[in-house]
C-alpha cells in the first residue's frame, strides 16, 4: 500500500494552512506535532474527510509516507528546529528529504546540511512568505539545497506555489546550494522592512505636512495602487489608514496604536550579511534603525519637551509664526496638496527602487565564489525576483521590471543601471528632492527617503570624498593608497607637519614670476 506523498510537522497556523494546500493540490499528507491533540483536532476538524494522516509518535510519522520521505518542519527557528531534527534522524533512510520552511538563519541552515551530510539524509531551508493567507493558497516558495533533490520536491512546489497573475507561472524557483534558500528569504525580508519604512515616511508627509486626514490617506493609497505602485503593502496600507477603532468607531485604529515597531531579526541579519559581503544597503538599514528608534518610546517623549528644532507646517495653511519657512515650503507647491500628494509618490517609487537595487545587489555578491568573498550560491538571480511577483508581502507590479531586467543582463552590476530604471528615476528626481528637502525643512525624519536618495547621488558620482579618508588613515596607520595617475598601490607617506602644503597651479606661476 502506497503511503502518503507529504509530511508536515508543526501545525500552528502556516504548518496547518500549508498541509491544507498541499493536501488539496493533490498530494496526501501525513501530519506530526509535539502535542498530540493539536494533531487530533487537525486530523478531525480541520482536514475532515481530507487524504491526511495523523501520527502520534515521529517513528509512526516517518512509517506513513513514500519513500523518498518529504517532509516539512514548520516550527520556530532556531532549537525548535534542530530538536525535531535530532527526533527524524533515527527514524530516517538516506535520500529522504528533510525542510525547513521557518525563518531560519541560512548560516544554520548551511550547518545543518552539513551535519546531515554523512547520514545521507537531504536538507533543504525554504522560505515561504505571504502569511496566513498565502500559506493556504499560495505563498511565494524559496527552496535552496542539493539539486538533484529538488527534482522530487518540484512537482509538490510548483503546485502549492502562488501563480504570477501575468503569466501563471509558480512563484518558486530553486535558489541554490546549501543556505541559499534561506538567504534569499532573508532579502526579501530586508526589502520588505525598507518598503514598509518608506510608506511609513509618505504617510508622515502627508499627514503632517499634506494636512491630510485618514479618509483622505485611503483615497491617495488606494488611487496609488492602480499605479506604478501598485502593491501588496499599498494595497493593505489603503485598508488599515482609515479602519474604524472597535472601542470608538468614530476614529482611525491606526491613530491609536502605539508607535513602538517590533521586529524578529531579519532586518538585523540582513545588515550583518550585507556588512560581511560589503555591499551597501542604506535603506534597509535606516528600516532597521527606524524600527530601533521607535523603541526608545519614553526618550522621545522626554526629548520632545526639551530639544528644540524645526516643526511640521502644514502646506497653504497660513500662521505668521512660520514666516519664511511657510512661504518657502508654500512656494515649492503652488497649486496645493495634490501637488505635494504626487510628489510623495514619485519620491517614494524612486525609493522603493533603490531598495530593491540594494537586495539585489546583495544576492549578486552572495553568489560570488567562496575565493571571491562570496557564499558560493549557485543562485539564478534573473529567477529571484521572479518568484516575488505573487504570494509574498513585497509583491509588486514593478517585479515584472525588475525581472525584465536581469533577463536581458544577468550580470547587470545594479538594477540602477538597466535603461528603464534610469528613466523611471530620471522622470521622478526632481520630485525626490523636493519631499528631502521639504522634510528636513519640517523637521521630519526621513532616514528611508533620504538614505535611498544618498545611495542614489552617491553610486552615480565618479568621484567621492574617499581620498580624504584614505589620506587620513595613511597618516594615522599606515594604510597605503592608490593614486590616481599611476597604477598599484603605494607604500605609506611619511606626513609631517615640516612639509610644505601642495600649492595651486597659481601658486606655482606666481613663483616662477617671482624667480625670474
Amino acid at each position: 500500500m502506497a503511503g502518503q506523498a507529504f509530511g508536515v510537522i508543526g501545525l500552528e497556523v502556516m504548518g496547518r494552512n500549508i498541509a491544507m494546500n498541499i493536501e488539496r493540490n493533490g498530494f496526501p499528507i501525513a501530519v506530526y506535532n509535539r502535542t498530540y491533540s493539536k494533531t487530533e483536532h487537525f486530523i478531525n476538524e480541520t482536514a475532515k474527510g481530507r487524504n491526511a494522516k495523523g501520527a502520534k509518535t515521529v517513528a509512526e510519522f516517518a512509517q506513513l509516507l513514500e519513500r523518498p520521505r518529504r517532509i516539512l518542519i514548520m516550527v520556530k527557528a532556531g532549537a525548535p528546529v534542530d530538536a525535531v531534527i535530532n527526533e527524524l534522524k533515527p527514524v530516517l533512510q538516506p535520500g529522504d528529504i528533510v525542510i525547513d520552511g521557518g525563518n531560519s538563519l541560512f548560516t544554520d541552515t548551511e550547518r545543518r546540511v552539513a551535519e546531515l551530510k554523512p547520514t545521507g539524509i537531504r536538507f533543504f531551508g525554504m522560505g515561504v512568505s505571504g502569511g496566513e493567507e498565502g500559506a493556504l493558497w499560495g505563498p511565494s516558495l524559496m527552496p535552496g539545497g542539493d539539486f538533484e533533490s529538488y527534482q522530487h520536491l518540484k512537482p509538490v512546489l510548483e503546485k502549492i506555489a502562488a501563480k504570477a497573475p501575468s503569466d501563471g507561472v509558480p512563484c518558486v524557483t530553486y535558489c541554490g546550494d546549501g543556505g541559499a534558500g534561506h538567504f534569499v528569504k532573508m532579502v526579501h525580508n530586508g526589502i520588505e522592512y525598507g518598503d514598509m519604512q518608506l510608506i511609513a515616511e509618505a504617510y508622515d508627509l502627508l499627514k503632517n505636512v499634506g494636512g491630510l486626514n485618514n479618509a483622505q490617506l485611503q483615497d491617495v493609497f488606494a488611487q496609488w495602487n492602480t499605479t506604478e505602485l501598485q502593491s501588496f503593502l499599498i494595497e493593505i496600507t489603503q485598508k488599515v489608514i482609515n479602519f474604524p477603532d472597535p472601542q470608538n468607531p468614530s476614529r482611525p485604529l491606526v491613530e491609536q496604536i502605539r508607535d513602538v515597531v517590533g521586529m524578529k531579526g531579519t532586518g538585523t541579519w540582513t545588515i550583518k550579511a550585507a556588512l560581511d559581503l560589503l555591499v551597501p544597503i542604506p535603506t534597509i538599514a535606516a528600516a532597521v534603525d527606524s524600527r530601533e528608534i521607535s523603541m526608545l518610546k519614553n526618550e522621545r517623549e522626554a526629548a520632545s519637551q526639551v530639544l528644540g528644532g524645526a516643526m511640521p507646517r502644514v502646506i497653504g495653511q497660513k500662521c505668521d509664526q512660520y514666516g519664511p519657512i511657510q512661504q518657502f515650503i508654500d512656494s515649492l507647491y503652488p497649486n496645493g496638496v495634490q501637488q505635494f500628494a504626487n510628489d510623495v509618490k514619485d519620491a517614494l517609487y524612486c525609493s522603493k527602487i533603490c531598495s530593491y537595487a540594494q537586495g539585489m545587489a546583495l544576492l549578486s555578491a552572495a553568489n560570488r565564489t567562496r575565493d571571491k568573498g562570496g557564499f558560493d550560491f549557485h543562485m539564478k538571480l534573473p529567477d529571484l525576483p521572479m518568484i516575488w511577483r505573487a504570494g509574498c508581502i513585497i509583491r509588486a507590479v514593478f517585479l515584472e521590471e525588475i525581472t525584465k531586467a536581469f533577463r536581458q543582463n544577468p550580470n547587470l552590476p545594479n538594477l540602477l543601471m538597466d535603461a528603464r530604471f534610469v528613466d523611471m528615476i530620471g522622470q521622478r528626481q526632481r520630485a525626490w528632492r523636493r519631499v528631502v528637502t521639504l522634510g528636513i525643512a519640517n523637521g521630519i525624519g526621513l532616514p528611508a527617503f533620504s538614505g535611498s536618495l544618498a545611495y542614489y547621488d552617491s553610486y552615480r558620482r565618479a568621484r567621492l570624498p574617499g581620498n580624504l579618508i584614505q589620506a587620513q588613515r595613511d597618516f594615522f596607520g599606515a594604510h597605503t593608497y592608490e593614486r590616481t595617475d599611476k597604477p598599484g598601490t603605494f607604500i605609506h607617506t611619511e606626513w609631517s607637519e615640516q612639509t610644505p602644503p601642495a600649492k595651486s597651479p597659481e601658486a606655482h606661476e606666481q613663483d616662477k614670476a617671482r624667480k625670474a
